[in-house]
């Protein structure tokens, strides 16, 4: 089985896989017109433009900006994570810029995600420079579900000069995978020198919760001090009207870190 598991990877890592572009653009046709709080933006990867939203916080004296990304299959003003995220950390002094992530057919999994991780090297790399371009400092990346497996893997793989912009990672239900799909590595917090927040549901994925201890440890292992993992009890993995904790948690964080 395990050969057979491996094998699987192993054509998928060479197959001509590449994310659904179309989808992107029905996505972003039906979403636009109903942004009421932020500024929708095309940002360049690659050879093509890929729907974001700018929420700028009132706050005269900014603390930062957060990119968000969603997770598998959603869309930058999905309801569930991104848009609570997006529309109420620039209320505690945070711009939000929330970025369209690689999509596939709604039917896919997790395995057939693999082979696009890479697709979301640019899309990270486009973020960040929209956000030092308009002369942004204390950039956090706010990653979900399968966009923490893309961007943990940007971090690992990309060999991007702008990792170094990132001030603090938030890992949201990290480790989510599809049954019996296995990550092939753990995440690569240890080699992480920034602060980190990993924070997760009771109510989460069996692969969220059973790999919660690991990750701790490998968050201890950093010595970053304002590094944490964070449980928010009755949330699922979706954190189905768990937004306010969900943001209020991220916010109590954000206030303890020491940033220029």
């Amino acid at each position: 089985m395990k050969k057979l598991t491996f094998l699987v990877l192993l054509i998928m890592s060479f197959g001509s896989i590449a994310s659904d572009i179309a989808r992107e653009k029905r996505l972003a046709d039906q979403i636009v017109d109903s942004i009421l709080d932020g500024e929708p933006i095309f940002l360049k990867s690659q050879n093509h433009e890929f729907l974001s939203i700018y929420t700028e916080t009132e706050d005269e004296s900014a603390k930062g900006a957060a990119i968000i990304l969603h997770g598998r299959g959603y869309h930058p003003d999905w309801k569930d994570v991104v848009y609570p995220l997006r529309t109420e950390l620039p209320k505690h002094g945070w711009n939000t810029l929330s970025i369209q992530m690689p999509v596939l057919d709604k039917q896919a999994r997790f395995y057939e995600y693999r082979p696009i991780f890479k697709d979301s090297y640019p899309r990270i790399d486009a973020a960040i420079s929209y956000l030092l371009e308009n002369n942004i400092k204390n950039i956090i990346l706010i990653a979900h579900s399968c966009s923490v497996h893309m961007s943990m893997d940007w971090f690992e793989q990309s060999g991007s000069s702008l990792r170094n912009e990132i001030d603090a990672y938030i890992g949201i239900g990290m480790g989510a995978t599809d049954y019996k799909q296995y990550m092939s590595k753990p995440f690569p917090i240890d080699k992480l020198t920034i602060p980190f927040l990993d924070i997760y549901g009771s109510d989460d994925y069996p692969a969220v919760i059973n790999m919660a201890p690991a990750r701790k440890k490998m968050l201890e292992a950093t010595g970053v001090k304002e590094s944490a993992q964070v449980l928010i009890f009755d949330a699922n993995h979706y954190f189905t009207e768990q937004g306010d904790p969900l943001v209020k948690e991220i916010t109590d964080w954000l206030n303890k870190l020491t940033l220029q």
